[in-house]
């Protein structure tokens, strides 16, 4: 079987459903998204030819501390990490603890082969912006990546598209690699919106800047925390409708609920980069065996 056909089956077979979702409109836009192409980080193939690229890219494996640790609860879990990961590994591997401590983080895994990013940032340079952290801020401390649009931005604290893609656009501006997370809420999914949903998502990311050496994250909002996980081949079905907008040699991830006993199957599928891991990159040898996973 090849990666055509593989792709094929896991994907929706209602095949002229899809198509209908594909070519919905945007509110205020002329044209359908498959049309909307023309915006720089977008590639304009027809999907004959996109099936026929294979690109092999680097996996990457994200954790996310979210607002958890205390300076000796994240210095024995760096050393577990860095005692338990193969010295050769397949995977890049980052870590995301909260701001005040990156200077620990950055510290600790300088001369590792372990990044660091931010969780957050400003969509600001500088000024009257109390509790803000900006691009620079960041890049200052070493890190090299940092979350933009993370579900529980959007939801628990409004972040609104454009404003996700104005933190986007100063995380690129500033060279930083955002972690783009996109994915849809339980009742959207429900209402057959999952691709128009995360369509509009990063189509506001991209009018702002060029996606250019990104990393994308698929987040299914209702699979993160609820006891609901979505099926490789679900994950896969989303994955492969983001990278028809993309260039091919785009990293996704998938950001819902990751575990060590689920890991290995959704990294299997071929559209799947990697993962941006949440709970799970807490406990070391689960997040070891969700590294091991993705090699």
């Amino acid at each position: 079987m090849n990666l055509r056909q593989i792709v094929a089956a896991v994907r929706n077979p209602k095949n002229e459903e899809d198509e209908r979702t594909s070519n919905r409109r945007f509110p205020g836009k002329d044209c359908a998204w498959r049309t909307a192409v023309k915006f720089s980080g977008l590639r304009a193939k027809s999907q004959r030819k996109r099936s026929a690229v294979v690109t092999r890219r680097s996996r990457l494996v994200a954790g996310n501390w979210k607002m958890h640790g205390s300076r000796a609860s994240n210095g024995a879990l760096l050393q577990a990490v860095l005692a338990g990961l193969p010295r050769e590994s397949g995977a890049e591997v980052v870590v995301c603890p909260p701001y005040p401590y990156l200077q620990q983080v950055s510290e600790r895994l300088a001369g590792t082969s372990i990044a660091w990013g931010a969780q957050n940032l400003s969509e600001h340079g500088s000024g009257a912006y109390t509790g803000e952290v900006s691009a620079a801020m960041i890049k200052e401390l070493g890190c090299r990546y940092v979350i933009v649009g993370h579900s529980e931005r959007r939801t628990l604290y409004g972040e609104t598209d454009a404003q996700v893609a104005a933190k986007f656009a100063a995380a690129r501006a500033a060279g930083l690699t955002p972690i783009a997370c996109v994915g849809e809420t339980l009742a959207e999914r429900e209402a057959g919106r999952t691709e128009e949903v995360v369509a509009r998502q990063l189509h506001a990311m991209l009018e702002k800047a060029d996606f250019g050496a990104a990393v994308l994250a698929y987040e299914p909002v209702w699979a993160i925390g609820t006891g609901r996980n979505a099926t490789p081949g679900e994950a896969q079905a989303v994955h492969a409708f983001l990278r028809r907008q993309l260039s091919p040699d785009v990293r996704i991830l998938y950001g819902g609920s990751v575990k060590a006993q689920n890991a290995a199957a959704i990294f299997a599928m071929p559209d799947v980069d990697g993962g941006l891991i949440g709970g799970a990159s807490l406990a070391a040898g689960e997040f070891i065996e969700i590294v091991r996973a993705a090699q």
